[in-house]
């Protein structure tokens, strides 16, 4: 198990990054274009499209996430979490600001600034919209993307597993009580079946699809089946990502170009 963990790890945290995904900002920064204008020049697909829900969670982008994280939850070696005894001091950091200290400030940051600093310049009904979205963008780690940011930095390949791991199973569990909390601090009304329906359709299921497919590929061709098979799919990963920015902006199209400085204003506390 320790040999197959160290073999994911380099492959997961130590393969160089192709021209593409060097410039991933770059591309990233052109869909959000994109997507901005496309919504407000055809406003009328965009609602379409965002009327596609099951309690407020939009279905089109669901499908668009699950093809955008499949491939890096694929990635994920549960068997690593043996070794977080070996990188205890950068694991307890990490779980530390990851559980303890960001969902917690967001929400201190979002009340000081949307309720209080900003709140004569946003509109009076949208303030518990704004907070609870930045209160869900903190509580999220974005876990995927470690791999990214090792293969970058040339990071410890074996920390990077078992981080990630740690982490994702950690979120299974804490992410709906974390932002139920907060959002209760927040005089939010908890929206349960929204948040339980988002933590199963973007957590659980993918989690529990991904290492169903993953043992079933190493247990039909070890780690070349997997990396192969990873192969493959990356592209795939990207155009989901690169398509759910353009849908996401899309939808908020004539928002952003409409209240500018409500975007620079929810920016604030997210820079900080």
């Amino acid at each position: 198990m320790s040999a197959q963990c160290e073999v994911s790890a380099k492959r997961a945290a130590g393969s160089s990054m192709s021209l593409f995904e060097r410039y991933l900002t770059v591309w990233v920064g052109l869909c959000i274009i994109v997507g901005i204008a496309l919504g407000h020049w055809f406003p009328v697909p965009f609602q379409a499209i965002g009327r596609l829900e099951v309690a407020q969670v939009n279905l089109p982008v669901a499908v668009l996430i699950w093809l955008m994280i499949i491939p890096m939850l694929l990635k994920v070696d549960f068997g690593a979490l043996h070794q977080v005894k070996e990188h205890w001091r950068g694991i307890g950091v990490t779980i530390f600001i990851n559980w303890a200290v960001k969902p917690f400030s967001m929400a201190l940051l979002g009340w000081l600034f949307i309720r209080g600093i900003f709140a004569p310049y946003l509109p009076a009904d949208q303030l518990d919209a704004y907070i609870a979205g930045l209160i869900l963008l903190a509580a999220a780690p974005c876990t995927a993307m470690v791999f990214v940011w090792s293969r970058l930095s040339d990071g410890d390949a074996n920390f990077t597993l078992t981080q990630v791991a740690l982490n994702d199973t950690i979120m299974v569990f804490a992410f709906a009580p974390i932002v139920g909390l907060l959002l209760g601090l927040s005089a939010i009304t908890v929206p349960w079946d929204t948040l339980f329906l988002s933590v199963v359709l973007y957590i659980v299921l993918p989690v529990l699809f991904a290492q169903w497919w993953r043992r079933q590929l190493l247990q039909s061709g070890g780690e070349a089946a997997l990396q192969s098979r990873l192969d493959q799919l990356h592209p795939l990963s990207l155009v989901a990502l690169l398509a759910t920015l353009v849908l996401l902006f899309g939808f908020q199209g004539e928002q952003i170009l409409s209240q500018p400085l409500v975007i620079v204003m929810l920016a604030v506390p997210i820079l900080i």
